[in-house]
């Protein structure tokens, strides 16, 4: 059984930072998409970012510049460094991963999740 436990998530003011890991219980080099989404209620789940096993990297476009995602499979971890935050970062944020090759952001494509850690961002 697959398990992807997020950690990080909390409360910062407008310009902070925040840094949020996911372990993954099994092999990462398994995984061709591993990503960051968000949600806020009554909303869908919107893709921040993604590490694709071939090395790619994309971005949500609001949050190019300021988030860094980072994969390694060696530790079997996903961490998103998130810098200069901003009020419309609040969300619940997912760690996310795929075994096939998916669009990148679409988050039916993905098989497994974790629980979520809330990000909260205040101005």
């Amino acid at each position: 059984q697959v398990q992807l436990v997020e950690s990080g998530g909390g409360s910062v003011q407008s310009g902070g930072s925040l840094r949020l890991s996911c372990a993954a219980s099994g092999s990462t080099y398994d995984y061709v998409h591993m990503a960051w989404f968000r949600q806020v209620p009554g909303s869908e789940r919107e893709g921040v970012a993604v590490s694709d096993s071939d090395g790619r990297i994309a971005y949500l476009d609001s949050v190019k510049g300021r988030f860094t995602i980072s994969r390694d499979n060696a530790k079997n971890t996903l961490t998103l460094q998130m810098n200069s935050l901003k009020p419309e970062d609040t969300a619940m944020y997912y760690c996310a991963a795929s075994t096939t090759f998916v669009r990148w952001n679409y988050a039916e494509g993905y098989t497994y999740w974790g629980q979520g850690t809330q990000v909260t961002v205040s101005s």
